[in-house]
């Protein structure tokens, strides 16, 4: 007869076999043995009903169990098809981490859950197997999953292990490398990439003990999300120590385990964004209507794909987008010396709605009214042309790209800029309140965009968007644009 070893077998079918030798009051190794047997005599055995395996080691996805319903994975998200052992110690977080199961899941990512005597007090093994469709593990000396070393083939089998939460005293155990727990054990034998997201009392986070204990691990090379600042669980407590939001660590776990190539790796790019403020006095300015939005999105999306991106940014209330280099101005004039000073460039891309002018002469205190005499008298200066003053420069970047927002003769007025400012493109786009983008305030403010790129090789017309997928569809043009030249040279 044939001999089989149960610790080769892929997980898929070792849980079948688990099932079955349970249902049938037998071990595994004899329940594999009479399976060999009927497979020898022809029959289906063991192979009916068992989830068709890629040839990984943990057991693909099926499409129903990817998200909360039948719908096909979320398309695009680069750890589609990974493996994410997510390891839950104790803590009021715990709750969080349903979500998280349920977040990566509908990405198409394969979630093995180990949960710690402490988490199994906050929610239950059941609701984390139900979500995660996959047996949950909590016991370092289970006598079935340490019969082939269960502890290490976890460690191993993964892509990514991400610890969420992660409490004072798993960090403490992952700092001094004990190992007396199934989690602490699995943190210890892996090889595999680890992000943890800790979540703790404030006054426990700024301990000194657990300071140096995060220190010790960033150290160690483990990736850290968060924690944030905010209420916690206990009555009247507030500050640092919230566990990251679900999808801040899907997108920190996409970013971990995006392997999608990086054709922008040795490429650097300028970005400005935001408005700018021009002071009157000291209580007034003049800006623009930006939020800052699209340029943020593709200062990201070059980000992206591998470019060294310095960010100029105008005051905005937005996140900085991740991996850039921010550099925060206020005046036209502020965002011209810090553009210039980031050269050379590859590539410059002005996004920013810099005001147009500034007052003549700022004044030390706040302008009164003249009662009965009319409105103060303000005389305007015009601002630096940041764009135009790239175009010709005699470091002026290999692509330089600016923004045209416009209310009318969107085309026209857009194709003079390209004229007179030496620019390579000119992104155009209709910003008037009633150019029926996005909500009723139009891109100003919005999610979205519409948007023609106008070059010497003529006009592009772009469909309604997201600013995000604006900032990617420009990023790839902008590869392919280079790619060309370099083979064209």
């Amino acid at each position: 007869m044939a001999s089989i070893t149960i610790r080769n077998l892929d997980e898929s079918t070792k849980q079948a076999l688990r099932e079955r030798a349970a249902q049938n009051g037998r071990s595994m190794e004899e329940e594999a043995r009479l399976l060999l047997a009927e497979l020898e005599q022809g029959s289906p055995g063991l192979t009916a009903g068992i989830v068709e395996h890629k040839s990984t080691d943990y057991p693909a996805i099926p499409v129903a169990a990817a998200g909360s319903s039948s719908e096909p994975p979320i398309a695009g998200f680069p750890a589609a098809g990974k493996c994410v052992l997510l390891i839950i110690s104790g803590g009021i977080a715990a709750y969080k981490s349903l979500d998280l199961i349920r977040r990566l899941r509908e990405r198409g990512v394969h979630v093995r859950a180990v949960m710690t005597a402490a988490a199994q007090q906050f929610i239950t093994p059941l609701s984390v197997g139900a979500l995660t469709a996959d047996k949950v593990f909590t016991d370092l000396f289970d006598r079935e999953d340490e019969q082939d070393v269960g502890h290490i083939r976890l460690a191993r089998n993964c892509d990514l292990i991400v610890v969420a939460p992660a409490t004072a005293d798993l960090m403490a155990k992952m700092a001094n490398g004990l190992a007396n727990d199934l989690a602490s054990t699995v943190l210890l034998a892996t090889n595999r990439p680890v992000l943890i997201a800790p979540a703790m009392n404030p006054a426990m986070w700024s301990h000194r003990a657990t300071r140096r204990n995060a220190e010790t691990l960033r150290r160690d090379g483990i990736h850290f999300i968060g924690p944030m600042a905010g209420e916690m669980a206990e009555s009247g407590e507030a500050g640092e120590g919230r566990m990251a939001e679900p999808m801040q660590i899907v997108e920190r776990i996409g970013e971990l385990l995006d392997t999608r190539p990086k054709p922008l790796r040795g490429k650097r790019a300028i970005v400005t964004s935001g408005p700018t403020h021009e002071p009157i006095d000291p209580v007034r300015y003049i800006a623009n209507r930006s939020s800052g939005k699209q340029g943020h999105a593709i200062a990201a999306a070059l980000a992206e794909l591998g470019a060294e991106v310095i960010l100029v940014s105008g005051p905005v209330s937005i996140p900085d987008p991740r991996d850039c280099e921010v550099v925060r101005v206020e005046s036209a004039r502020e965002m011209q010396r810090m553009v210039e000073a980031a050269l050379p460039a590859d590539i410059a891309v002005m996004v920013a709605a810099v005001a147009d002018w500034r007052s003549k002469g700022e004044a030390t205190e706040k302008m009164k009214k003249e009662g009965g005499k009319g409105p103060s008298h303000l005389e305007l200066t015009e601002n630096p042309d940041i764009l135009k003053g790239l175009g010709h420069h005699k470091q002026r970047p290999g692509l330089l790209i600016g923004f045209a927002a416009e209310t009318e003769k969107i085309v026209e007025h857009a194709q003079a800029k390209l004229e007179r400012k030496k620019a390579d493109w000119i992104v155009a786009n209709d910003v008037s309140p009633d150019s029926g983008i996005g909500d009723a305030g139009g891109v100003m403010g919005g999610d979205r965009n519409r948007v023609r790129i106008l070059s010497r090789d003529g006009v592009e017309e772009w469909p309604e968007l997201t600013k995000k997928q604006v900032a990617e569809r420009l990023a790839a043009r902008i590869c392919d644009h280079l790619a060309a030249t370099t083979t064209i040279a």
